[in-house]
């Protein structure tokens, strides 16, 4: 569990800095780390990009799916077709209103509709979506995204 909170939040740690940190040797922490990427319980490892700040266009939308289950075998065929799109970068089934909330990315917001109407929206099980756009981020997996300083929207008290 120590590896990974520490490599959760950063993961250019190398072998060497987490053996100091852990007090423990490098060899170690490498078996230890091999051993959770072979069970799957590190699953990769992402950089995490403010886009908003780049060149690249594109939208991201959260889009919410209501669907008839398969008998016997519940949600996981339906969310194993809709995980397939290479548009889809997260899928999750949810309690509450909807059954799967799921996050893709496009070029544009006629890409994104497209692939709903197109790809999602037929999909035999689904019996209805709602796609939302993420106008702006400002906070993504923990970091904050805001350009310069917080304002401090306090009042000034004197005596």
């Amino acid at each position: 569990m120590d590896i990974l909170n520490k490599i959760e939040n950063n993961a250019k740690l190398t072998t060497k800095e987490l053996a100091i940190f852990l007090e423990t040797s490098e060899a170690e922490i490498a078996a230890e780390i091999k051993r959770m990427e072979d069970e799957g319980i590190i699953c990769g490892y992402h950089t995490l990009i403010n886009w908003e700040k780049t060149s690249r266009d594109y939208v991201t939308a959260l889009i919410e799916i209501k669907v008839t289950p398969v008998r016997g075998q519940g949600f996981d065929k339906i969310a194993e077709r809709i995980y397939r799109f290479d548009e889809v970068k997260v899928v999750y089934l949810m309690s509450g209103g909807y059954d799967f909330m799921v996050i893709i990315e496009g070029k544009t917001m006629k890409d994104v509709a497209l692939f709903v109407t197109g790809k999602l929206a037929p999909l035999e099980s689904v019996l209805s979506t709602a796609t939302h756009f993420v106008l702006k981020k400002y906070k993504d997996h923990g970091e904050i995204f805001a350009d310069g300083k917080l304002l401090d929207e306090r009042m000034i008290v004197s005596p």
